[in-house]
């Protein structure tokens, strides 16, 4: 199953994604709170309106919906953010850095996350952003000092994520938060269930294009910590909660390391593609004031 937010008013509402005759119809399921808070029997409503085609739902075209009130990211504002640093062998072996013995985590903010199609603005001061094509994983269940096969099991399923970078602030300190919190820097596909999405360890594609260019072509199974474990680590501190999300690091070719290095710039379109999660497609503007 596929979920996805729709904007009402300022709340969130969660939708299931459906294939009618070759065209994406939209199921609203609950608000975006609700939903998280009992899972299991919205899990279940969403499944009776996959089996029966409707289950007795309104269904909208799923572009009418995306074009009006629009889409938002599907998980709660309240929601934990948390990025993985330096997750896959062959980016840290472009960086020259040695691999990490823990899971380096940063945080970001669900005030920067945004959806397929939306303008990223870049920072002023910037020379541009980097893009960072990542697997998104959303948790589907409490998490509290558990182990990896404990953590791996509470996943509800996966998303693409962009991890849009601003690096001069990301380098301005030891602490990452600045350059990885900027406008709109953190686009999100729809939330893809488990059963659906495969087995990140057993590999997935992830592709991102600049401009139609190939700028990373990775797979999921080069990462050096799973999704289980780099859950289980985060568990022991952090207690998890159905909702939160876990941005797992990207494979090599950001542009930061390339010579001379290579930014996001105004008229720029980035995309990133995995397997059996879909594509994000995001143009690139200038700052706003």
């Amino acid at each position: 199953m596929r979920f996805v937010g729709v904007r009402d008013g300022r709340r969130t509402v969660v939708g299931l994604v459906l294939e009618r005759a070759g065209v994406s119809k939209l199921a609203r399921i609950a608000d975006v709170d609700d939903f998280y808070a009992d899972l299991p029997h919205w899990l279940s409503a969403a499944r009776e309106i996959t089996a029966s085609g409707h289950g007795g739902a309104d269904l909208d075209d799923l572009a009418d919906v995306a074009a009006s009130p629009g889409l938002a990211p599907p998980v709660p504002a309240g929601a934990r953010v948390l990025g993985m640093g330096l997750n896959y062998h062959a980016h840290a072996a472009e960086t020259g850095l040695e691999l990490p013995r823990k899971p380096p985590i940063f945080a970001r903010w669900t005030a920067s996350l945004t959806v397929d199609g939306t303008p990223v603005p870049v920072p002023p001061g910037e020379r541009g952003l980097d893009w960072e094509g990542e697997l998104a994983a959303v948790v589907g269940t409490r998490l509290v000092d558990v182990d990896e096969a404990t953590a791996q099991r509470g996943v509800l399923g996966y998303a693409v994520f962009n991890d849009l970078s601003a690096r001069r602030a990301q380098g301005a300190s030891a602490q990452w938060t600045l350059g990885k919190n900027s406008d709109r820097s953190g686009p999100m596909g729809p939330v893809v269930t488990t059963d659906e999405a495969g087995d990140p360890a057993a590999g997935l594609r992830l592709v991102t294009r600049v401009n139609g260019e190939v700028m990373q072509d990775g797979n999921t199974n080069d990462m050096i910590f799973t999704v289980g474990a780099i859950l289980s680590f985060v568990s022991r501190t952090i207690p998890l909660d159905p909702g939160d999300v876990l941005i797992t690091g990207t494979p090599a070719g950001v542009g930061y390391t390339r010579t001379p290095p290579r930014y996001l710039v105004p008229g720029d379109v980035v995309e990133v593609s995995i397997e059996t999660l879909g594509t994000i497609r995001n143009p690139v503007t200038a700052a706003q004031s």
